[in-house]
């Protein structure tokens, strides 16, 4: 995050108060990732958080004439991008990945139809947050805080316990700095604190993907997460199942349907997407601090790899113990109406290419 100096920030202050947009926009725009990444913790969508922070964006200009530099102007901005979500959560059910929204499919039934409400989780493209903690009083890791299994878990949470842990636990705020944020007490600020923690312990597993990935190290990573494709693209179902935990999940939202452990999933492999059929390719990536990567299906009468899913693997230690295939597109019908934009099922090419290049990936991939 880059900063503004002090006597800068006074002065862009007052010519934004007196209604200078260009000075108000150099005030906000330091602190937009952040608080977008804010918003996706929040809301756990990409395109809600964007939603909010508009919103928010929209009530700094407003109020900013009225800001009286009783806190700091980043926490006055959180304040705002806080209660935007707030308001946004009032409006919409909480999202989940497939595990939490339904029972595991067995290994021999197909994928069902796609929910079309706007229930799931959403991966987060990740290049812009920092390595290390927000704060000295932060309990989490930036990256560590946008890691699917924690956004999933935030989720469960009611919304004001999940303002004040992230406000608290991520941000590292005070308990004086969000009860001011929310309007509320600092005592009940340390009550849903202490509730909010204890939920999502329970939730996490013991063990961190930040702390997995360091234990692992960069190369022996690389190779792992390069194996796992190189046997998806080969159509080995016996190579992917022995990187898979006992206990693994593969999830495909907007589809409900997930498999678990290595007899569904072996099973489910070798009837549907490594039957031999399908001709796969895949790019590396990153989303949600955990490694990820593009999978590309082979358009035969486009003569390309389009994009099909964006996968975000999870790991225990060495071995594999989630894969949420985030589907842009399925395969099973010729035309149009197939082109599928997860999660909002736009026929919107134009709108696929831009998802998959948030993440650093091409709209197509040749042969």
């Amino acid at each position: 995050m880059s900063t503004i100096r002090i006597h800068d920030e006074a002065d862009l202050l007052d010519r934004a108060k007196r209604g200078d947009e260009g000075a108000y926009r150099k005030l906000i725009e330091p602190h937009r990732s952040e608080l977008q990444a804010h918003c996706y913790r929040m809301l756990g969508s990409v395109h809600d958080a964007e939603d909010a922070l508009q919103d928010a964006m929209l009530r700094v200009w407003r109020f900013l004439p009225r800001f009286e530099g009783r806190s700091s102007l980043r926490s006055w901005f959180y304040k705002i991008a806080t209660n935007a979500c707030l308001d946004a959560l009032q409006k919409r059910p909480k999202r989940v990945l497939p595990i939490d929204y339904t029972d595991a499919s067995p290994g021999d039934k197909p994928p069902g139809e796609p929910v079309v409400e706007s229930v799931w989780i959403e991966p987060y493209p990740d290049a812009q947050i920092e390595d290390g903690y927000a704060s000295p009083d932060a309990r989490y890791e930036r990256r560590e805080s946008v890691e699917l299994a924690f956004i999933a878990a935030l989720q469960n949470l009611p919304a004001t316990q999940r303002a004040v842990l992230i406000l608290r636990e991520v941000l590292g705020f005070s308990a004086a700095e969000v009860s001011e944020s929310l309007e509320t007490t600092v005592a009940s600020v340390n009550s849903a604190l202490q509730r909010a923690r204890k939920a999502v312990d329970e939730r996490l597993p013991e063990q961190s993907q930040q702390e997995t990935l360091r234990s692992l190290g960069d190369e022996k990573l690389k190779d792992l997460v390069a194996k796992y494709v190189d046997a998806w693209e080969r159509n080995d179902v016996e190579a992917v199942v022995s990187m898979l935990a006992e206990d693994a999940a593969i999830t495909m939202p907007p589809l409900a349907s997930w498999y678990s452990g290595h007899d569904g999933i072996r099973t489910w492999l070798g009837l549907s997407p490594l039957n031999g059929t399908f001709k796969w390719k895949h790019v590396l990536t990153h989303a949600n601090g955990q490694p990820a990567f593009a999978a590309y299906h082979w358009d035969e009468a486009l003569q390309v790899y389009t994009p099909f899913s964006l996968g975000v693997m999870s790991l225990r230690g060495d071995e594999v113990l989630e894969v949420d295939y985030f589907i842009v597109r399925t395969i099973d019908l010729p035309d149009e109406r197939d082109f599928e934009r997860w999660p909002d099922q736009e026929t919107d090419a134009g709108r696929l290419a831009r998802f998959f290049q948030s993440f650093g990936m091409p709209a197509t991939i040749t042969d």
